[in-house]
This record gives C-alpha cells, structure tokens and sequence, in this order.
C-alpha cells in the first residue's frame, strides 16, 4: 500500500519533468529568447512599480490605433488640422486679417467700393494741398470713428492756447482707459512736462497723455471737449463730432472731407510739424528712461517728404491714417479710413505715391 502513493508521486513528477520539457522544446535561439525573456520578467515587472505615470500613458497612447489617438487629440488642434486640409491658402490669409468684430465702415459695406487703385481702405481722399484739387476720393462723405486721429485735435488746441509748456502735470486714475483698458506705460502717478505729454500724444498716440492734457485744460475736461467742438465748427468740419480728447471712444467721428481741413490747418503749426514727424523720443520716468517710437513707420523712411501725420486704430474705426507730405513736387493731403491689416494703410499711401509719380509731368505742375 505503501508503494502505491510513492509510484503516483514519481509518474506525477515524471509528467512535470515531460511537460516542461515540451515546453522548452524550441530552437537554440528562441531557446534563448526565451530564458532571456524569464529572465527578465521579475525586472519588468520591478520597472513598472517605480515608472511614473507620464511615460506610461505614452505607451498606452502608442499601442493605442492611429484612429482612437486621433480621436483622443485636443479638439483645437483637430480643427486647425482639418482647416488646414481644407481652406485654399488666400482665404487662410484673408481670414489672418479679418477681424473678429467689424468696424463701422465694414458693417456698412464701404470696404466694396471699387477704386482705380485697388486701396485697401474702405475710406480715401488726396488732395492737392496747394490747388484743392481732389485727386483720389472713396467714400469721402462717410462719417466714421477716427480713433487717435483725434488727437490732432487734441495737440492743436494745446499748441494755441499758449499754456506754459513747462509746467509739470502728474497722471492721475482719471487718465487711466475705463473705455477700451488700453496699456500704457505711463503709471499713474508719473510726471511730465506738458510739452512731454504733447509729444509723445501726437507722436506714439500715448491715450494717458492726451488725456491729461484734457484734463488740465482751463476749465477742465468738459471745457476741452466742448472747445474741440468750437474749433470743429469754426473750420467748417460739419460731420465732426468729438466726446473726449484721446480717440478711444467710437463717439469722436468725423468725415475724410473734414479731417483733410483739419490736416491742412495742423500743418500750418511749426509744433505739430515737429511733433507728428519726430521719429522717437526719450523720456524720464523717475529713474527709467523710456523710449518711445513714432506709430508712423514712413517717418523713417528717407524717400518720403512728410511734413504731418497722425495715425490712428480701434476696431470701430480700423487702421486710419492721415498725411502731408510732397511727392513729385506736390503738396499733398492724404487721408485713409478703416483699413484691415497693420501695414494696409501704409501700403495705401505708397500706392498713392506711385501713382502720383506716374501721372504726365505737365499734369502734376499744372497750378490750374
């Protein structure tokens, strides 16, 4: 009896010895693989306990199909991809350009006036500044924000009425933008000479300077705003209308007509010449200096002659600008509203400019 248990132990064993044997029964080399692979198993096994987590959701991602890693992608990325795939490469430039919100002159369709030039501005007007003759107009009677173009405004009435140019005026929170919270690097509690505020408002369109100059007006902002007007009539600008000295309000509208009379008075003050013109300008704020730069970029530009500019830009009003200069022996006013794209508006100008220089020479010195 005794030997029975002892043989079913030994064929029990035996068929132990066979089975793995059997399963080892391979070639030399994925013998090897195989030992190799055993051999490693405890260590993977160790690895995963001690790899983080980020590694691991890599491969997971990796082992995952090329459809369900897809479909796992950020939703953002998908949707560009796809546009990519789909939209032709212009109206992937236009929609680079276009807006989220339209201005006035696009919402009232004036970017779709045509225009021998092909301007990008949905508003123009040149005029000879000596003959009054009118070279180029595009919806000119359109009355639209102005943006900082109202700042010439601004910078006009400052320069007549004498104030002491020296005279320090501090920021204050009143100047600080509660209309569009436009930046500025003027802090408040910073202080300028008046003459400081006035350049660097006409040159760099600095909306705390301009303010402050309002604000320190005799009689104060409400006086300033309501002599803006004053002179406004007083020029003939009919479709003018300005609510605050800086531009940042979409209620300051005027017509291209208008603001060719404005830049044609403006050109007349040797200070706003200067201003407007002024490539850069230092200024110390404590123990800083700042330096600030001209919003015009063809003021540096040797081959323009430009005696006045002032640019301008909300979303209301789109990029607008305004100029004197002489081009081809003619004194110019150009006035351009309600671009799209940052250098559409300089663009408009050197169009103009080329064009100009095209016309028969009998023409351009014809005084009429």
């Amino acid at each position: 009896m005794q030997l029975l248990p002892r043989i079913a132990s030994r064929f029990l064993l035996a068929s132990a010895a066979l089975l793995l044997g059997a399963g080892l029964a391979l070639t030399p080399a994925h013998a090897g693989q195989s030992k190799r692979a055993v051999a490693k198993k405890p260590a993977k096994v160790e690895v995963a306990k001690r790899t983080p987590a980020k590694p691991a959701v890599r491969q997971a991602r990796k082992a995952a199909p090329a459809k369900a890693r897809h479909q796992a992608a950020p939703a953002r990325k998908t949707k560009v991809a796809a546009h990519r795939a789909k939209a032709p490469a212009h109206v992937a430039a236009a929609a680079a350009v276009v807006p989220a919100k339209l201005s006035f002159g696009h919402m009232a369709g004036l970017n779709k006036v045509d225009d021998p030039l092909d301007l990008a501005s949905s508003v123009a007007l040149v005029i000879d500044q000596d003959t009054k003759e009118v070279l180029i107009s595009k919806n000119d009677q359109a009355v639209l924000p102005i943006a900082s173009l109202t700042k010439l405004m601004t910078g006009l009435l400052i320069s007549e009425a004498h104030l002491p140019m020296d005279e320090q005026i501090t920021i204050t929170q009143a100047d600080v933008d509660t209309e569009k919270h436009s930046r500025s690097r003027l802090a408040v509690g910073t202080t300028l000479t008046r003459m400081e505020l006035l350049h660097l408002a006409l040159m760099s369109s600095e909306n705390r300077a301009a303010h402050a100059l309002g604000r320190t007006y005799p009689g104060g902002m409400d006086a300033f705003v309501a002599r803006m007007n004053a002179k406004a009539k007083l020029l003939g600008m009919a479709d003018t209308h300005y609510v605050e000295p800086t531009g940042l309000s979409s209620r300051n509208q005027a017509s291209a007509q208008d603001l060719a009379t404005l830049v044609n008075v403006a050109h007349g003050d040797a200070l706003l010449r200067e201003l407007t013109t002024s490539p850069g300008y230092e200024v110390e704020v404590g123990r800083r200096t700042l330096q600030y730069n001209n919003t015009n970029r063809l003021v540096k530009n040797p081959s323009w002659d430009i005696g006045l500019q002032k640019t301008g830009y909300i979303t209301e009003a789109g990029r607008c600008l305004v100029m004197q200069a002489e081009v081809a022996g003619r004194n110019l006013i150009m006035v351009f509203l309600d671009s799209v794209g940052t250098l559409s508006r300089l663009g408009d100008a050197q169009r103009v400019r080329s064009w100009v220089e095209s016309l028969p020479a009998m023409h351009v010195s014809g005084r009429g």
